[in-house]
């Protein structure tokens, strides 16, 4: 069925205009907490269909992600097929034969969610149709068949404004009336953090991510960044974020070719900074240590934590820098990255340093009462009357939930 079918045109013409001028807002309530996910792109690039997504659907269910939080199946880049003479598109039939009704109702099924992908431009990063010119018919089309998710990416965007495109796209989305969440991958070049928070429920901080611990890699053009590169890149920013409205650092790397003590820091530095989590290596075959980074509830918990306030640096001591993040119920996070090559010995003294929170008014005063603490990684626990004693390895962390004792 295609739109022309269910709507005629000139309706369908009247409906767009009504809806430009109706549904200025997105869908509320979506994205409380950061998005959890897994995302095509990465690992698969435009080597997809819908076998692989059904089996993504089933590994997430299968491994544990879905119960550890995981609910987004988003297909990225290279499903398009072509557009009708009435300008509707329609996914690429060899690689998506039942098409995406179908796929989304198999995803639904297994209590997961789907997600598509396209882009500002008139061709996409991928050279096939883009939504410019679409995009209410777009909208429309990806409502009809289920969609839950859309990531909107910034090819081929010469001569558009961002924050007028961004905000066409997601009045669309609103007038079709389906509540879709909005991720909105424009690379940091706008400031989107700016003016975004009524657009999208996320927003790209920088460009693309690379499976590297501090890295830059040069594509011309442009270049991808390593894990501390994007961290590095996040100063100042924290203000910008809260719930229903995310600085996304890009999508995971974890189990793509990093250690293991690199894929914890990456999953750890992403929690601390209320990130959306989409994953992005062949969940059907993760070794099982990479599942079990994936699924650490107590890590993770501190990324879906309620209050949602990213955390901020608080002091550097050489290659290590101590970061904090207030949670709910009066708890915090506290993460030493150790940036360097070597492994280093910590001795922190809880009581030599007051951490205080103008964003959140929330302040930690060890000196006037104890907080106990637990290991997220290791389980270890201790509480805050002793120095924190720890041998932090190269390119990795030590994350701590601290409870008032």
């Amino acid at each position: 069925m295609t739109i022309k079918r269910w709507m005629p045109p000139l309706m369908l013409v009247a409906g767009m205009l009504a809806g430009a001028n109706a549904s200025a807002q997105k869908f509320d309530g979506l994205a409380a907490t950061p998005q959890m996910g897994w995302n095509s792109w990465n690992k698969f690039a435009c080597n997809i269909d819908e076998k692989l997504i059904r089996e993504t659907a089933d590994a997430m269910v299968k491994l544990g992600l879905k119960d550890a939080g995981y609910e987004y199946v988003n297909i990225d880049d290279c499903w398009h097929g072509e557009r009708d003479k009435d300008g509707n598109i329609a996914p690429n039939a060899q690689r998506f034969p039942s098409g995406m009704k179908a796929l989304a109702d198999y995803v639904h099924g297994k209590g997961l969610k789907l997600g598509i992908y396209s882009d500002v431009g008139a061709t996409t990063c991928g050279h096939h149709p883009g939504s410019r010119g679409h995009e209410y018919q777009d909208a429309l089309t990806y409502a009809r068949w289920g969609i839950d998710y859309v990531k909107y990416d910034w090819c081929d965007s010469k001569g558009l404004s961002a924050a007028g495109a961004y905000a066409t796209m997601r009045d669309a989305i609103h007038s079709a009336g389906r509540p879709m969440v909005f991720s909105m991958c424009e690379w940091g070049e706008s400031k989107p953090w700016e003016w975004a928070k009524d657009v999208g429920h996320s927003w790209r901080t920088t460009g693309d991510i690379y499976a590297c611990w501090d890295c830059e890699v040069n594509h011309g053009s442009w270049s991808s960044l390593g894990v501390l590169r994007i961290l590095d890149k996040q100063a100042g920013l924290r203000v910008f974020s809260g719930p229903g409205h995310w600085n996304d650092m890009d999508m995971l790397e974890v189990g793509m070719g990093m250690t293991e003590d690199e894929d914890r820091a990456h999953l750890s530095i992403w929690s601390m900074m209320d990130s959306p989590l989409i994953l992005g290596n062949d969940l059907r075959s993760m070794p099982e240590s990479t599942r079990k980074i994936l699924t650490n509830r107590a890590v993770l918990s501190i990324n879906q934590d309620k209050l949602g306030v990213q955390a901020w640096r608080f002091l550097n001591e050489g290659p290590l820098e101590y970061w904090a993040k207030p949670l709910a119920n009066g708890e915090w996070a506290f993460m030493v990255l150790n940036r360097g090559a070597q492994a280093v010995k910590l001795g922190y003294d809880w009581r030599q340093h007051d951490v205080s929170d103008d964003l959140s008014n929330r302040a930690i005063d060890l000196s006037k009462g104890g907080y106990k603490w637990r290991d997220a990684w290791t389980g270890k626990q201790g509480d805050t009357s002793k120095p924190l004693e720890f041998n932090i390895a190269a390119h990795s962390v030590v994350l701590l939930r601290l409870t008032k004792g």
